[in-house]
């Protein structure tokens, strides 16, 4: 006889108060105390299968799975072509092999940084639950695992697409039955105005580095000098912060910056100005062809602190919200104004799609501002009522002798 029952936790308040049990051959329930369902620990099976002792996890917290799943069992046990059940993937081995494919493939360090986060966190919350196995996480607890976040609505929606990627590479390897990440719905995201710097503002942060300096103690005097070009190099580049700190002499030929290298082997540079680049020149480099790191260790630590750096700089300069990637917002809005075709600034931008560089700037399109407003005047010039006002206000005129 194979009798379910659940194994509470140390924590679990029904722990010496209430006792649930199925036999599964009367499929009789036993109970003590309240609803079987309002406990959500894990459930174990014991007794005799196929003439042998029998106990473990069943790796789900639902009576009916439980049950469903038991009885296949019996049903493979009297089936001699039936298949044995694949071992259970514990949940770091199943990160360990998740985070070596994501190794081999290439992808961006700060990528792989956020995924190693994830399986902190998953494997913080899965000790807290008393999980050991994947198959543990169904629905109920990555539901819960997902409200533990104290992520904001964009960062929790990546964070999401992170967890079903991972459930999604398990699943293929029938580590788990399903993947339950796919059916929680994204947060609500609610895109932010792109806010560039006003040139005022500009005009403050650049003015902002002299007190910078001075207030800077004697051994960081090297980097007070530096922080004017990194400034400049931002604001005028379109980079990123990580990019421009990664900044080495040997991408700039004459005025010409080397941003990166399209997927058909293009490169793609932009101009900077005379004025930057006399900056730059007067930028004292910290060793080798590097201008704002070693070029050893770790560029995240040395982005860190030119961020602490720049935070500095904008409280010095009176600019609420000053952030390093608003030089990059500024660059596309500037350029924008003057101009210039969103699907150029797309290409300076790095941007996969000219979709992505819409959503972020469209408000900032003067050709498509210029292009509505002529739609208009042309629209106006053929309605009916408005060419009929118009001749009428023509008589008036000319009986008033106003014109001719």
């Amino acid at each position: 006889m194979l009798t379910i029952y659940r194994r509470h936790r140390s924590d679990c308040p029904r722990r010496d108060k209430f006792e649930t049990r199925i036999h599964l051959e009367e499929d009789m329930f036993l109970r003590k105390g309240k609803d079987r369902g309002s406990c959500s620990c894990a459930l174990w099976v014991h007794g005799l299968l196929g003439g042998e002792k029998l106990r473990k996890q069943l790796g789900t917290r639902d009576w009916k799975k439980a049950q469903e799943k038991i009885r296949s069992w019996r049903a493979q046990e009297k089936d001699p072509k039936s298949t044995v059940e694949p071992e259970r993937k514990t949940i770091a081995d199943a990160w360990k092999d998740f985070l070596a494919d994501v190794e081999a493939r290439k992808l961006h360090d700060s990528t792989v940084r956020k995924y190693k986060l994830l399986q902190r966190q998953m494997e913080e919350f899965a000790k807290g639950c008393g999980f050991r196995f994947l198959a543990e996480f169904d629905l109920p607890s990555v539901t819960q695992f997902r409200s533990s976040w104290k992520d904001r609505q964009r960062s929790s929606a990546k964070k999401l697409e992170r967890l079903r990627a991972f459930f999604r590479f398990a699943q293929k390897r029938k580590w788990t039955p399903e993947n339950p990440a796919s059916e929680l719905k994204s947060p609500k995201v609610t895109l932010c105005p792109t806010l560039p710097y006003t040139r005022e503002e500009m005009v403050r942060i650049l003015a902002a580095v002299d007190d910078y300096t001075k207030e800077m103690p004697r051994h960081g005097i090297e980097n007070a000098r530096r922080i004017r070009g990194l400034v400049l190099l931002l604001r005028y580049s379109g980079m990123r912060i990580g990019d421009a700190v990664n900044f080495s002499e040997d991408k700039l030929q004459a005025n010409r910056l080397f941003l990166y290298t399209q997927k058909t082997g293009v490169p793609v540079n932009t101009i900077l100005p005379d004025f930057v680049l006399r900056e730059l020149e007067a930028t004292p480099k910290v060793t080798g062809g590097f201008f704002f790191w070693s070029g050893k260790g770790k560029l995240d630590s040395a982005v860190r602190s030119w961020q602490t750096r720049l935070r500095k700089l904008f409280k010095l300069a009176k600019v609420p919200d000053g952030h390093p990637h608003r030089f990059r917002d500024t660059f596309a809005v500037e350029l924008l104004l003057a101009g210039v075709p969103i699907e150029r600034l797309s290409v300076l931008l790095g941007h996969q799609s000219v979709r992505i560089t819409e959503r972020h700037y469209s408000p900032w399109v003067r050709a498509r501002q210029e292009q509505l407003e002529s739609d208009l005047t042309n629209a106006w010039s053929q309605d009916p009522i408005a060419l009929l006002e118009a001749k009428c206000t023509k008589n008036v005129q000319m009986k008033e002798g106003r014109i001719n």
